[in-house]
C-alpha cells in the first residue's frame, strides 16, 4: 500500500486526482445547497454557522476545517497533503460555484440538483481518498479518536459526531430535509462503488487477478 503523504509513487496521477476530487466535492456541496432540499450533517452545521455569523458558507467550511485539524493534535494524528488541501480547497470552490450557479428553480430542477450533488459527492470522496494523500479533517477526527480508544465502535463514534453537528446546525438555521435523509442513505453505497474505482494501487499491491467466469445457468 502507498504510505499516506508519500508522493514518490505516481505523483502526477495522485495529485491531479486529489485536486479533481476536492473541486468536485465543492461543486457537489453547492448543488446540494442550491437544491434547498436538505444537506448532509456537517454542511447543515456549516450553513447554520453561516446564518449566525454572516460569513459565506465556504469561509465557514474552511474555518471549521482548520479548527477540527487543531483537535488532531491531542489525538496525535498527522495530516497529509490531502488533509490540509481539503480544509482549504473545498470551501473556496463552494463559494465560487455558488457565485456562478443560478438559484434553484422548480422542484424538479432542485431535485435534479440534489441527486447530482449526492452522486458527485460520492465520486469526489472516492477520488480524493483514493489518491491516498490523507483523509479530510472531519474523517480524520473520527478515525483518530477511535485509534486512541480502540474499544469504541467507529460506527458509533461517527454517528454521535454527525448527530451532534446536525442538531447544532439545525438549531442555528441550517437546512434539514429530504436531502439529509437521501444523503445518509446514499453516500455509503456510492463511496463503496467509487472508492475501488479510483484508489491508486501502491507499488507493492498485488495486481488484480483475472475475473472468474460466471457459473453456467
Amino acid at each position: 500500500m502507498t504510505p499516506i503523504g508519500n508522493l514518490r509513487h505516481r505523483p502526477a496521477r495522485r495529485l491531479s486526482q486529489l485536486y479533481a476530487g476536492l473541486v468536485l466535492y465543492g461543486v457537489s456541496m453547492a448543488l446540494m445547497i442550491n437544491s434547498e432540499l436538505g444537506l448532509d450533517p456537517w454542511n447543515v452545521f456549516h450553513q447554520g454557522l453561516s446564518e449566525l455569523t454572516g460569513l459565506s458558507i465556504g469561509t465557514v467550511t474552511i474555518a471549521v476545517g482548520v479548527l477540527v485539524l487543531l483537535l488532531w493534535i491531542p489525538l496525535r494524528q498527522r495530516p497529509g497533503l490531502g488533509t490540509v488541501s481539503n480544509a482549504l480547497v473545498v470551501g473556496l470552490v463552494v463559494d465560487a460555484t455558488l457565485a456562478l450557479m443560478p438559484a434553484g428553480g422548480s422542484l424538479g430542477v432542485r431535485a435534479g440538483m440534489l441527486v447530482a450533488g449526492i452522486v458527485a459527492n460520492g465520486a469526489a470522496t472516492g477520488l480524493y481518498l483514493g489518491a491516498r494523500l490523507g483523509p479530510g479533517p472531519r474523517d480524520g477526527l473520527m478515525t483518530g479518536y477511535v485509534a486512541r480508544r480502540p474499544g469504541r465502535s467507529i460506527r458509533l463514534v461517527r454517528t454521535v459526531i454527525e448527530v451532534t453537528v446536525l442538531a447544532l446546525g439545525w438549531l442555528l438555521g441550517g437546512t434539514v430535509g429530504v436531502g439529509t435523509i437521501a444523503y445518509a442513505l446514499g453516500i455509503g453505497p456510492l463511496t463503496q462503488v467509487f472508492l475501488p474505482l479510483f484508489t491508486v494501487p501502491g507499488p507493492q499491491d498485488p495486481a488484480p487477478g483475472p475475473v472468474a467466469p460466471l457459473p453456467a445457468t
